[in-house]
Protein backbone atom coordinates (compact mmCIF):
# COMPACT_ATOMS: atom_id res chain seq x y z
CA UNK A 1 0.00 0.00 0.00
CA UNK A 2 1.22 3.10 -0.88
CA UNK A 3 1.13 6.25 1.90
CA UNK A 4 0.14 9.85 0.59
CA UNK A 5 0.95 12.81 3.37
CA UNK A 6 -1.36 16.09 3.17
CA UNK A 7 -0.11 19.26 4.66
CA UNK A 8 -2.84 21.55 4.45
CA UNK A 9 -3.87 24.43 7.65
CA UNK A 10 -7.58 23.88 6.11
CA UNK A 11 -8.35 21.02 8.13
CA UNK A 12 -11.87 20.90 6.07
CA UNK A 13 -10.35 20.59 2.90
CA UNK A 14 -7.62 18.16 4.48
CA UNK A 15 -10.27 15.66 6.03
CA UNK A 16 -12.43 15.79 2.33
CA UNK A 17 -8.39 15.23 0.60
CA UNK A 18 -7.95 11.95 3.20
CA UNK A 19 -11.21 11.03 2.79
CA UNK A 20 -11.33 10.42 -1.25
CA UNK A 21 -7.68 9.91 -1.40
CA UNK A 22 -8.42 6.76 1.20
CA UNK A 23 -11.36 5.18 -1.00
CA UNK A 24 -8.93 4.53 -3.55
CA UNK A 25 -6.86 2.21 -1.08
CA UNK A 26 -4.19 4.72 -0.15
CA UNK A 27 -2.98 5.39 3.21
CA UNK A 28 -3.93 9.00 4.33
CA UNK A 29 -0.88 10.74 6.60
CA UNK A 30 -2.19 14.29 7.96
CA UNK A 31 -0.24 17.35 8.63
CA UNK A 32 -1.50 21.38 9.60
CA UNK A 33 1.74 22.69 8.97
CA UNK A 34 5.58 22.11 7.39
CA UNK A 35 6.87 20.80 10.47
CA UNK A 36 4.70 18.51 11.44
CA UNK A 37 4.79 17.37 7.98
CA UNK A 38 8.57 16.94 7.41
CA UNK A 39 7.94 14.77 10.84
CA UNK A 40 5.81 12.53 9.24
CA UNK A 41 7.89 11.95 6.53
CA UNK A 42 10.67 11.52 8.45
CA UNK A 43 9.03 8.89 10.75
CA UNK A 44 6.43 7.15 7.97
CA UNK A 45 7.87 6.09 4.16
CA UNK A 46 5.65 8.45 2.86
CA UNK A 47 5.43 8.23 -1.71
CA UNK A 48 3.43 11.17 -2.31
CA UNK A 49 2.87 14.80 -0.48
CA UNK A 50 0.23 16.81 -1.01
CA UNK A 51 1.08 20.24 0.07
CA UNK A 52 -1.04 23.67 -0.14
CA UNK A 53 1.31 26.13 -1.12
CA UNK A 54 0.84 29.16 1.71
CA UNK A 55 1.29 27.42 5.10
CA UNK A 56 1.39 29.19 8.35
CA UNK A 57 5.23 28.42 9.00
CA UNK A 58 6.37 28.53 5.55
CA UNK A 59 5.41 28.00 1.75
CA UNK A 60 5.23 24.68 -0.05
CA UNK A 61 7.32 25.64 -3.20
CA UNK A 62 10.67 26.40 -0.76
CA UNK A 63 9.77 23.20 1.30
CA UNK A 64 9.59 21.03 -1.86
CA UNK A 65 13.42 22.19 -2.56
CA UNK A 66 13.85 20.73 1.21
CA UNK A 67 12.14 17.42 0.91
CA UNK A 68 13.40 16.44 -2.74
CA UNK A 69 16.93 16.96 -1.26
CA UNK A 70 16.50 14.52 1.82
CA UNK A 71 14.13 12.32 0.32
CA UNK A 72 14.57 12.52 -3.74
CA UNK A 73 11.99 9.30 -4.71
CA UNK A 74 9.08 11.79 -3.19
CA UNK A 75 6.91 12.90 -4.94
CA UNK A 76 5.08 16.44 -4.29
CA UNK A 77 1.79 17.61 -5.76
CA UNK A 78 1.45 21.71 -4.81
CA UNK A 79 -2.60 22.94 -4.33
CA UNK A 80 -2.64 26.77 -4.39
CA UNK A 81 -5.86 29.18 -3.75
CA UNK A 82 -4.31 31.28 -6.27
CA UNK A 83 -1.65 30.30 -9.20
CA UNK A 84 0.79 32.12 -10.49
CA UNK A 85 3.15 31.29 -13.49
CA UNK A 86 6.32 32.62 -11.45
CA UNK A 87 5.66 30.20 -8.44
CA UNK A 88 4.56 27.39 -10.81
CA UNK A 89 8.01 27.84 -12.71
CA UNK A 90 9.68 27.83 -9.71
CA UNK A 91 7.93 24.70 -8.29
CA UNK A 92 8.91 22.48 -11.15
CA UNK A 93 12.61 23.61 -11.02
CA UNK A 94 12.45 23.03 -7.34
CA UNK A 95 11.25 19.39 -8.20
CA UNK A 96 7.25 19.17 -7.58
CA UNK A 97 5.37 16.56 -9.96
CA UNK A 98 2.94 18.56 -10.41
CA UNK A 99 1.51 22.26 -9.41
CA UNK A 100 -2.31 22.46 -9.40
CA UNK A 101 -5.46 25.24 -8.16
CA UNK A 102 -7.50 24.21 -5.32
CA UNK A 103 -11.55 24.17 -6.73
CA UNK A 104 -10.47 24.41 -10.73
CA UNK A 105 -8.42 21.15 -10.53
CA UNK A 106 -9.75 18.77 -8.16
CA UNK A 107 -10.64 16.33 -10.64
CA UNK A 108 -7.24 16.22 -11.28
CA UNK A 109 -5.60 15.04 -8.12
CA UNK A 110 -6.83 11.24 -8.27
CA UNK A 111 -4.97 10.68 -11.68
CA UNK A 112 -2.44 12.83 -10.78
CA UNK A 113 -1.72 10.46 -7.77
CA UNK A 114 -1.29 7.35 -9.80
CA UNK A 115 0.71 9.21 -12.15
CA UNK A 116 3.22 9.86 -9.28
CA UNK A 117 2.61 6.51 -7.68
CA UNK A 118 3.84 5.18 -10.81
CA UNK A 119 6.91 7.35 -11.29
CA UNK A 120 7.69 6.53 -7.71
CA UNK A 121 7.82 3.14 -8.15
CA UNK A 122 9.99 3.20 -11.69
CA UNK A 123 12.59 5.48 -9.25
CA UNK A 124 12.95 3.04 -6.37
CA UNK A 125 13.01 -0.16 -9.16
CA UNK A 126 15.80 1.72 -11.05
CA UNK A 127 17.53 2.43 -7.60
CA UNK A 128 17.17 -0.85 -6.39
CA UNK A 129 18.45 -2.62 -9.57
CA UNK A 130 21.53 0.35 -9.05
CA UNK A 131 21.88 -0.99 -5.77
CA UNK A 132 22.61 -4.46 -7.19
CA UNK A 133 24.86 -3.57 -9.84
CA UNK A 134 26.84 -1.99 -7.35
CA UNK A 135 27.12 -5.16 -5.08
CA UNK A 136 27.86 -7.24 -8.50
CA UNK A 137 30.68 -5.39 -8.79
CA UNK A 138 32.01 -4.30 -6.01
CA UNK A 139 35.63 -5.46 -4.66
CA UNK A 140 33.72 -7.01 -1.39
CA UNK A 141 32.19 -9.38 -4.18
CA UNK A 142 35.68 -10.78 -5.74
CA UNK A 143 36.25 -14.26 -4.72
CA UNK A 144 39.24 -15.58 -2.55
CA UNK A 145 41.19 -15.02 0.14
CA UNK A 146 45.06 -15.98 -1.18
CA UNK A 147 47.44 -13.27 -0.32
CA UNK A 148 47.87 -12.84 -3.99
CA UNK A 149 44.35 -11.68 -4.94
CA UNK A 150 43.81 -9.59 -1.73
CA UNK A 151 46.94 -7.88 -2.66
CA UNK A 152 45.49 -6.75 -6.21
CA UNK A 153 42.21 -6.39 -3.94
CA UNK A 154 43.98 -3.62 -1.63
CA UNK A 155 46.11 -1.66 -4.51
CA UNK A 156 42.28 -1.91 -6.87
CA UNK A 157 40.83 -0.10 -3.30
CA UNK A 158 43.69 2.24 -2.91
CA UNK A 159 43.55 3.95 -6.70
CA UNK A 160 39.98 3.38 -7.13
CA UNK A 161 39.14 6.75 -5.59
CA UNK A 162 41.45 8.81 -7.66
CA UNK A 163 41.25 10.06 -10.78
CA UNK A 164 44.73 7.90 -12.19
CA UNK A 165 45.08 5.67 -15.14
CA UNK A 166 45.16 1.99 -14.27
CA UNK A 167 46.43 -0.79 -16.62
CA UNK A 168 45.28 -3.95 -15.10
CA UNK A 169 47.95 -6.73 -16.72
CA UNK A 170 47.69 -10.41 -16.51
CA UNK A 171 46.71 -13.49 -18.60
CA UNK A 172 43.65 -13.86 -20.14
CA UNK A 173 40.50 -14.95 -17.53
CA UNK A 174 42.03 -13.35 -14.54
CA UNK A 175 38.64 -11.10 -14.12
CA UNK A 176 40.32 -7.69 -15.39
CA UNK A 177 36.99 -6.62 -16.16
CA UNK A 178 35.51 -7.46 -13.12
CA UNK A 179 38.26 -5.37 -11.75
CA UNK A 180 38.04 -2.22 -13.82
CA UNK A 181 33.99 -2.64 -13.20
CA UNK A 182 34.86 -2.25 -9.31
CA UNK A 183 37.48 0.28 -9.98
CA UNK A 184 34.53 2.57 -11.60
CA UNK A 185 31.91 1.88 -9.06
CA UNK A 186 34.34 2.76 -6.33
CA UNK A 187 35.18 5.75 -7.72
CA UNK A 188 33.47 9.79 -8.17
CA UNK A 189 32.62 8.50 -11.44
CA UNK A 190 30.15 5.87 -10.28
CA UNK A 191 27.11 7.56 -10.80
CA UNK A 192 28.19 7.76 -14.52
CA UNK A 193 28.72 5.67 -17.32
CA UNK A 194 31.31 2.63 -17.96
CA UNK A 195 32.24 1.60 -21.38
CA UNK A 196 33.87 -1.13 -21.74
CA UNK A 197 34.83 -2.27 -25.84
CA UNK A 198 37.59 -5.09 -26.72
CA UNK A 199 39.99 -3.31 -29.23
CA UNK A 200 41.03 -6.80 -30.91
CA UNK A 201 37.50 -7.61 -31.92
CA UNK A 202 37.41 -4.83 -34.13
CA UNK A 203 39.68 -3.96 -37.57
CA UNK A 204 41.33 -0.65 -37.67
CA UNK A 205 38.73 1.41 -38.94
CA UNK A 206 35.93 0.18 -36.76
CA UNK A 207 37.74 0.30 -33.81
CA UNK A 208 38.52 4.29 -34.47
CA UNK A 209 34.54 4.44 -35.24
CA UNK A 210 33.75 2.87 -32.09
CA UNK A 211 36.17 4.98 -30.14
CA UNK A 212 35.71 8.28 -31.67
CA UNK A 213 32.76 8.18 -33.35
CA UNK A 214 32.25 9.96 -37.54
CA UNK A 215 31.11 13.08 -38.75
CA UNK A 216 28.05 13.21 -41.11
CA UNK A 217 29.28 12.28 -44.93
CA UNK A 218 33.35 10.80 -43.62
CA UNK A 219 32.56 7.67 -45.42
CA UNK A 220 29.87 5.87 -47.39
CA UNK A 221 26.89 5.13 -45.12
CA UNK A 222 27.65 8.04 -43.01
CA UNK A 223 23.94 9.55 -43.17
CA UNK A 224 25.07 11.37 -39.44
CA UNK A 225 27.27 12.41 -36.86
CA UNK A 226 27.81 9.64 -34.10
CA UNK A 227 28.85 9.80 -30.81
CA UNK A 228 31.93 7.32 -30.27
CA UNK A 229 32.61 5.85 -27.03
CA UNK A 230 34.71 8.36 -25.37
CA UNK A 231 31.84 10.61 -26.15
CA UNK A 232 29.36 9.02 -24.91
CA UNK A 233 31.31 7.85 -21.44
CA UNK A 234 31.95 11.76 -21.35
CA UNK A 235 32.70 12.10 -16.87
CA UNK A 236 32.72 8.96 -16.83
CA UNK A 237 34.71 5.84 -17.04
CA UNK A 238 36.14 4.17 -20.65
CA UNK A 239 37.60 0.31 -20.20
CA UNK A 240 39.81 -0.33 -22.81
CA UNK A 241 40.28 -4.55 -23.23
CA UNK A 242 43.25 -6.36 -25.16
CA UNK A 243 45.41 -2.72 -25.03
CA UNK A 244 47.76 -4.28 -26.76
CA UNK A 245 46.13 -5.20 -29.86
CA UNK A 246 45.29 -1.37 -30.77
CA UNK A 247 47.31 0.08 -33.78
CA UNK A 248 49.79 2.16 -33.77
CA UNK A 249 48.14 5.11 -35.36
CA UNK A 250 45.35 4.61 -33.10
CA UNK A 251 47.94 5.00 -30.04
CA UNK A 252 48.73 8.50 -31.07
CA UNK A 253 45.03 9.42 -31.39
CA UNK A 254 44.22 7.83 -27.51
CA UNK A 255 47.81 9.40 -26.04
CA UNK A 256 46.09 12.70 -27.45
CA UNK A 257 43.37 12.00 -25.28
CA UNK A 258 45.12 11.26 -21.97
CA UNK A 259 47.54 14.16 -22.36
CA UNK A 260 44.77 16.93 -23.13
CA UNK A 261 41.35 15.39 -23.33
CA UNK A 262 40.44 16.56 -26.60
CA UNK A 263 40.60 14.22 -30.64
CA UNK A 264 39.24 14.33 -33.46
CA UNK A 265 36.06 12.62 -34.52
CA UNK A 266 36.80 10.63 -37.96
CA UNK A 267 36.16 13.27 -40.72
CA UNK A 268 35.61 16.27 -38.30
CA UNK A 269 38.19 19.51 -38.46
CA UNK A 270 37.24 20.29 -35.09
CA UNK A 271 37.76 19.08 -31.82
CA UNK A 272 35.94 17.15 -29.57
CA UNK A 273 36.98 17.75 -25.58
CA UNK A 274 36.12 14.72 -23.19
CA UNK A 275 36.54 14.60 -19.17
CA UNK A 276 36.84 10.50 -18.97
CA UNK A 277 39.01 8.18 -16.90
CA UNK A 278 40.82 5.33 -18.69
CA UNK A 279 41.41 1.58 -17.31
CA UNK A 280 43.07 -0.47 -19.73
CA UNK A 281 44.06 -4.28 -19.79
CA UNK A 282 46.34 -6.67 -21.64
CA UNK A 283 47.34 -9.74 -21.30
CA UNK A 284 50.96 -8.52 -23.68
CA UNK A 285 54.04 -7.40 -21.87
CA UNK A 286 53.86 -4.50 -23.38
CA UNK A 287 57.46 -3.88 -22.49
CA UNK A 288 58.23 -6.29 -24.89
CA UNK A 289 56.22 -5.16 -27.09
CA UNK A 290 57.72 -1.59 -27.14
CA UNK A 291 61.09 -3.03 -28.03
CA UNK A 292 59.52 -4.78 -30.87
CA UNK A 293 58.36 -0.97 -31.92
CA UNK A 294 54.33 -2.58 -31.87
CA UNK A 295 53.39 0.21 -28.60
CA UNK A 296 54.19 3.37 -28.14
CA UNK A 297 56.49 3.95 -25.29
CA UNK A 298 54.98 7.28 -24.41
CA UNK A 299 51.72 5.68 -25.05
CA UNK A 300 52.73 3.32 -22.21
CA UNK A 301 54.25 5.45 -19.86
CA UNK A 302 50.52 7.68 -20.02
CA UNK A 303 48.81 4.54 -19.16
CA UNK A 304 50.26 2.45 -16.59
CA UNK A 305 50.41 5.73 -13.91
CA UNK A 306 49.03 2.95 -11.68
CA UNK A 307 50.23 -0.87 -13.13
CA UNK A 308 48.39 -3.52 -11.20
CA UNK A 309 49.30 -7.58 -11.90
CA UNK A 310 46.09 -9.61 -11.30
CA UNK A 311 47.13 -13.41 -10.23
CA UNK A 312 46.81 -16.09 -12.51
CA UNK A 313 44.94 -19.34 -11.02
CA UNK A 314 47.75 -21.10 -10.12
CA UNK A 315 48.71 -18.59 -8.12
CA UNK A 316 46.35 -18.82 -6.04
CA UNK A 317 45.52 -22.64 -5.49
CA UNK A 318 44.00 -21.88 -2.03
CA UNK A 319 41.05 -19.56 -3.46
CA UNK A 320 40.03 -23.08 -5.89
CA UNK A 321 37.49 -24.56 -3.90
CA UNK A 322 35.82 -21.15 -2.74
CA UNK A 323 35.70 -20.63 -6.73
CA UNK A 324 34.45 -23.38 -7.79
CA UNK A 325 31.18 -23.71 -5.00
CA UNK A 326 30.63 -20.33 -6.17
CA UNK A 327 30.50 -21.06 -9.89
CA UNK A 328 28.86 -24.63 -8.62
CA UNK A 329 25.72 -22.22 -7.47
CA UNK A 330 25.39 -20.09 -10.55
CA UNK A 331 25.41 -23.14 -12.88
CA UNK A 332 23.10 -25.80 -11.25
CA UNK A 333 20.85 -22.05 -10.78
CA UNK A 334 20.97 -22.19 -14.11
CA UNK A 335 20.94 -25.20 -15.29
CA UNK A 336 17.82 -26.33 -12.92
CA UNK A 337 20.08 -28.92 -11.40
CA UNK A 338 19.98 -29.76 -7.69
CA UNK A 339 24.09 -30.32 -6.59
CA UNK A 340 25.27 -29.07 -3.47
CA UNK A 341 28.73 -30.46 -2.72
CA UNK A 342 31.87 -31.82 -4.39
CA UNK A 343 34.58 -34.50 -3.74
CA UNK A 344 37.34 -34.13 -2.50
CA UNK A 345 38.96 -35.90 -5.39
CA UNK A 346 37.45 -33.58 -7.09
CA UNK A 347 38.63 -30.47 -5.96
CA UNK A 348 42.43 -31.85 -5.29
CA UNK A 349 42.32 -32.79 -9.16
CA UNK A 350 40.94 -29.46 -10.22
CA UNK A 351 43.88 -27.94 -7.76
CA UNK A 352 46.72 -30.01 -9.94
CA UNK A 353 45.43 -28.28 -13.10
CA UNK A 354 47.63 -25.65 -14.73
CA UNK A 355 44.55 -23.60 -16.10
CA UNK A 356 45.51 -21.69 -19.07
CA UNK A 357 42.08 -20.03 -19.10
CA UNK A 358 41.87 -19.54 -15.29
CA UNK A 359 39.06 -18.24 -13.88
CA UNK A 360 37.37 -18.68 -17.29
CA UNK A 361 38.04 -21.55 -17.54
CA UNK A 362 37.11 -23.11 -13.90
CA UNK A 363 33.66 -21.72 -14.45
CA UNK A 364 33.48 -23.88 -17.83
CA UNK A 365 34.31 -26.93 -16.61
CA UNK A 366 32.26 -26.83 -13.05
CA UNK A 367 30.05 -25.71 -15.66
CA UNK A 368 29.93 -29.33 -17.74
CA UNK A 369 30.35 -31.28 -14.91
CA UNK A 370 26.93 -29.62 -13.57
CA UNK A 371 25.48 -30.30 -16.85
CA UNK A 372 26.81 -34.04 -17.05
CA UNK A 373 25.86 -35.02 -13.29
CA UNK A 374 23.07 -36.75 -12.13
CA UNK A 375 24.13 -36.95 -8.15
CA UNK A 376 24.06 -34.33 -5.94
CA UNK A 377 27.49 -34.21 -5.79
CA UNK A 378 30.35 -33.30 -8.32
CA UNK A 379 32.41 -36.24 -8.78
CA UNK A 380 35.90 -36.46 -10.97
CA UNK A 381 34.08 -38.70 -13.98
CA UNK A 382 32.25 -35.38 -14.78
CA UNK A 383 35.33 -33.56 -15.23
CA UNK A 384 37.32 -33.01 -18.81
CA UNK A 385 39.95 -35.69 -19.96
CA UNK A 386 42.68 -33.58 -19.31
CA UNK A 387 42.27 -33.09 -16.18
CA UNK A 388 41.49 -37.29 -15.05
CA UNK A 389 44.61 -37.70 -17.25
CA UNK A 390 46.13 -35.93 -13.48
CA UNK A 391 44.25 -38.92 -11.79
CA UNK A 392 45.96 -41.35 -13.72
CA UNK A 393 49.25 -39.78 -13.39
CA UNK A 394 49.27 -39.19 -9.40
CA UNK A 395 47.96 -42.88 -9.41
CA UNK A 396 51.10 -44.27 -11.57
CA UNK A 397 53.16 -41.65 -8.66
CA UNK A 398 52.25 -43.29 -6.42
CA UNK A 399 52.93 -47.05 -7.36
CA UNK A 400 56.30 -45.90 -8.58
CA UNK A 401 57.48 -44.44 -5.35
CA UNK A 402 56.91 -47.23 -3.21
CA UNK A 403 59.84 -49.34 -5.80
CA UNK A 404 61.83 -46.82 -7.45
CA UNK A 405 62.34 -43.43 -5.32
CA UNK A 406 64.81 -42.36 -8.49
CA UNK A 407 61.46 -42.04 -10.84
CA UNK A 408 58.78 -40.21 -7.91
CA UNK A 409 61.57 -37.90 -8.09
CA UNK A 410 61.80 -37.36 -11.64
CA UNK A 411 57.76 -36.86 -12.03
CA UNK A 412 58.19 -34.61 -9.10
CA UNK A 413 60.67 -32.23 -10.41
CA UNK A 414 59.16 -32.58 -14.26
CA UNK A 415 55.28 -31.48 -11.62
CA UNK A 416 57.29 -28.37 -10.38
CA UNK A 417 58.72 -27.12 -13.60
CA UNK A 418 55.25 -27.33 -15.25
CA UNK A 419 54.31 -25.15 -12.58
CA UNK A 420 57.16 -23.22 -13.22
CA UNK A 421 56.11 -22.68 -16.66
CA UNK A 422 59.78 -23.81 -17.37
CA UNK A 423 61.48 -21.20 -15.36
CA UNK A 424 64.50 -23.23 -14.00
CA UNK A 425 65.52 -20.60 -11.65
CA UNK A 426 61.54 -20.57 -9.54
CA UNK A 427 61.61 -24.30 -10.20
CA UNK A 428 65.02 -24.62 -8.03
CA UNK A 429 63.38 -22.23 -5.46
CA UNK A 430 60.51 -24.28 -4.98
CA UNK A 431 62.06 -27.58 -4.48
CA UNK A 432 64.49 -26.12 -2.20
CA UNK A 433 67.52 -26.73 -3.99
CA UNK A 434 70.29 -24.91 -5.92
CA UNK A 435 70.42 -24.22 -9.36
CA UNK A 436 73.59 -26.48 -10.13
CA UNK A 437 71.73 -29.39 -8.81
CA UNK A 438 68.34 -28.85 -10.58
CA UNK A 439 70.43 -28.94 -13.89
CA UNK A 440 72.39 -31.96 -12.94
CA UNK A 441 69.29 -33.90 -11.81
CA UNK A 442 67.53 -32.60 -15.24
CA UNK A 443 70.23 -34.04 -16.85
CA UNK A 444 70.30 -37.72 -14.98
CA UNK A 445 66.54 -37.81 -16.08
CA UNK A 446 66.44 -36.24 -19.34
CA UNK A 447 64.33 -33.54 -18.51
CA UNK A 448 63.88 -30.48 -20.63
Amino acid sequence: MNNILIIDDEEKLRSLLSKIITLEGFEVFQAGDIKSGLRKIESNEIDVVLCDVKLPDGNGVETTKIIKEKYPTVEIILLTAYGNIPDGIQAMKNGAFDYIIKGDDNNKIIPLLYKAIEKVGLTKRVAQLEKQLDKKYSFDTIIGKSKTIQSAINAARKVATSDATVLLTGETGTGKEVFAQAIHNASLRSKQNFIAVNCSAFSKELLENELFGHKAGSFTGAIKDTKGIFEEANNGTVFLDELGEMPLDLQAKLLRVLETGEYLKVGDSKTTKVNVRIIAATNRDLRKEIENENFREDLFYRIAVFEIQLPSLHERLSDIEELAYFFLKKCTRNNNKKITTISKDYIDLLKQHHWKGNIRELRNVIERSVILSDDSTLIIESLPFEILQLNKTASKEKTLSAFELASAEKIHIQKVLNYANGNKTKTAELLGIALTTLYRKMSEYSLE
